[in-house]
């Protein structure tokens, strides 16, 4: 492991101060997947700046009606929060099947949201990867790839990203907010994850030198009745084969809103919204249901060996619309 620098901070400014100062440097909030990714050798910070002192902690009202949510909020907080599990469910179960206790008491909503990709070769520092080391090639495509990408993919990386929270955020419109020395910003979560392309290394929109200070969820009413649903291939602990965050509104046995994300199937949380489109206006049934996971799932890209994914994201559309139109008809 490298040499590296240690320093901890207690304000915002002084934080922001030394990422802008030193592109080496890096935030340490939990260090779940950052320590991990030091000791493989794929981070080689020559700063570590630990942000956990920061009054980032909170979850808040905004003015709107939604909830601000801190950058170093853990995964636990969050998970148990009453106005969260009330509000917007689907958050709170993708933030319990997302790693086991320990991890969720560590972990925090800034550092979940930048953790990095579980790809083997990503790891491997004797393998080519394009994420790690741009333009030396992706191993996974002609190597194991049965957990990777249907949807979004390149010639120059089909990892996907791993978080289960992020795919939650991403079907409820969320807001990234950050500071950086010029002063803050924000994101909306359909902008904050780039698309792999040819750049695979390049993974979010946030300028350099940014420090991610929370996160906004807006007022949702549809986000009451919202469920999360991971496929795995342990009932233990284990990152997602594929998952899906759905929020539906019925009435009349007509969907009303919809809001849809898939997980595992990209390389960021990817908004189902041409499912979403097929569903306005129809009957809340399996054959309306089938009919939007076809139409997200036509632009599919499979490998040799993970073709069954699109089969099995299309039940898991289904099997969970299903699920939340029963209970909105009770």
């Amino acid at each position: 492991m490298r040499e590296f620098g240690y320093q901890r901070v207690f304000d915002v400014p002084g934080a922001v101060a030394l990422l802008g100062a030193d592109p080496e440097a890096r935030c340490l909030g939990g260090g779940t997947n950052l320590v991990d990714l030091m000791k493989a050798g794929v981070e080689r910070p020559g700063l570590l700046i630990d942000v956990r002192e920061l009054p980032l902690y909170g979850i808040e009202f905004t003015e709107s009606g939604g909830l601000r949510i801190g950058a170093t909020v853990t995964n636990s907080d969050l998970a148990a929060h009453p106005e969260v599990r009330r509000r917007y469910p689907a958050l709170a179960q993708a933030v319990l099947a997302g790693a086991s206790g320990q991890l969720r008491n560590m972990a925090t909503v800034g550092g979940n949201l930048l953790q990095r990709t579980r790809c083997g070769y990503f790891t491997d520092l004797a393998r080519p990867c394009n994420k790690r080391v741009p333009g030396s090639g992706c191993s996974a495509i002609e190597g194991e790839h049965h957990h990777h990408a249907i949807l979004g993919a390149s010639s120059h990386c089909v990892a996907v990203h791993p978080s289960d929270m992020a795919v939650a955020l991403a079907a409820f419109d969320a807001v990234v907010h950050y500071e950086t020395v010029d002063g803050p910003g924000e994101l909306p979560f359909a902008e904050f994850y780039l698309p792999v392309g040819d750049t695979p290394h390049r993974e979010t929109a946030l300028p350099a030198g940014a420090l991610i200070t929370g996160v906004t969820l807006p007022p949702l009413p549809v986000a009451a009745a919202s469920r999360y649903r991971k496929v795995r291939e342990r009932a233990s602990y284990a990152f997602a084969i594929g998952s899906v965050a759905a929020a539906l509104d019925v009435r009349d046995g007509v969907v009303r809103e919809v809001r849809l994300a898939l997980g595992a199937v990209a390389s960021r949380p990817w908004r189902a919204l041409a499912a979403e489109r097929v569903l306005i206006g129809k009957p809340a049934g399996a054959d309306a249901f089938a009919a939007a996971a076809d139409a997200e799932l036509a632009a599919a890209e499979a490998l040799p060996h993970n073709g069954y994914k699109v089969t099995l994201m299309r039940n898991l559309v289904v099997a969970l619309l299903t699920e939340l139109a029963e209970e909105a008809a009770r």
